[in-house]
């Protein structure tokens, strides 16, 4: 019995230990070496790497595009999601058929998504092409000019909006099949119109998806670099195209670990942010 007991409270540490050893390697090492990377030299503690990163051209163009980013995307795929997870969860027939064809996105990896919209864009793109076929334009018109920062701009969240909405959409999908449908159909007997319902009733139950989904999408929207390097090249500049131009190209990789610490501590503090914004009110209440 003491030995069935034993095993019993051992077994759980040892169902754990591969994904602890996985982040441990993978995730804690890393990271102790980037943050040591950013704030030490040969002469200790020192805050150079930030200063130098701070007094590049680039910082301020690469900040403001990023968080412009993750503020114009993220607010456009929470919204297609709830409109798209509300379509297709009422669906009688065809539901899994819809869903699978919403999902396809989810798929293709960035580079991969961002070669299609090059394809599409490019001045002998697919666009082009048809707009042309059809009269609508004169002849081929450049979309990707480096010189239009807000054209490359607008591509980019194109991109992205049609690349990412699907993770946030199976998210709220899960988060629908998790609400009773008797909450729905109380409100409809007492009159509350399909509006009133959505945004009184699953809204609020959806809380903890939404928190889910946005803390997701902000972190990854803050990570943007594939689709931006493909579609706008150095024209955009972004924060993680900056890490990776300070890593590989000019070689200084104390100075990529602080551009690294910086999306970092952006991404904690919106996380922080969320789920401060979206906590559960109902238990400060009734405390």
């Amino acid at each position: 019995m003491q030995r069935l007991l034993s095993s019993q409270k051992v077994l759980p540490y040892l169902l754990i230990l591969p994904a602890s050893l996985f982040l441990a390697a993978f995730f804690f090492v890393p990271f102790v070496q980037v943050v040591l990377e950013a704030f030490t030299s040969d002469e200790g503690f020192t805050l150079a790497h930030f200063r130098t990163m701070a007094d590049d051209w680039k910082f301020m163009p690469a900040l403001s595009n990023t968080l412009g980013l993750a503020l114009v995307v993220v607010p456009i795929q929470i919204t297609l999601a709830l409109v798209m997870a509300s379509l297709v969860t009422r669906l009688r027939r065809g539901r899994d058929v819809v869903l699978y064809v919403f999902t396809i996105p989810l798929g293709i990896s960035d580079l991969a998504a961002g070669l299609i919209w090059f394809a599409l864009l490019e001045q002998n793109g697919f666009l082009n092409s048809i707009l042309y076929g059809l009269g609508v334009i004169p002849g081929p018109q450049n979309l990707l000019d480096y010189r239009n920062t807000a054209g490359l701009f607008v591509a980019v969240v194109v991109a992205e909006v049609w690349r990412a909405t699907a993770i946030v959409l199976v998210i709220v999908v899960a988060g629908l099949g998790l609400i009773p449908k008797e909450y729905d159909e109380a409100a409809e007997v007492f009159g509350a119109g399909p509006l009133k319902r959505f945004f009184l009733i699953m809204l609020p139950l959806l809380r903890p998806s939404l928190q889910t989904a946005l803390i997701l999408r902000t972190i990854l929207a803050f990570e943007v670099f594939a689709v931006v390097a493909v579609l706008a090249g150095n024209n955009l500049p972004v924060l993680m195209g900056e890490t990776y131009s300070w890593q590989f190209d000019l070689q200084d990789h104390k100075v990529a670990s602080a551009y690294a610490i910086v999306i970092l501590a952006i991404s904690l503090a919106f996380t922080v942010f969320f789920l401060w914004a979206l906590r559960d009110r109902t238990r400060e209440a009734a405390a």
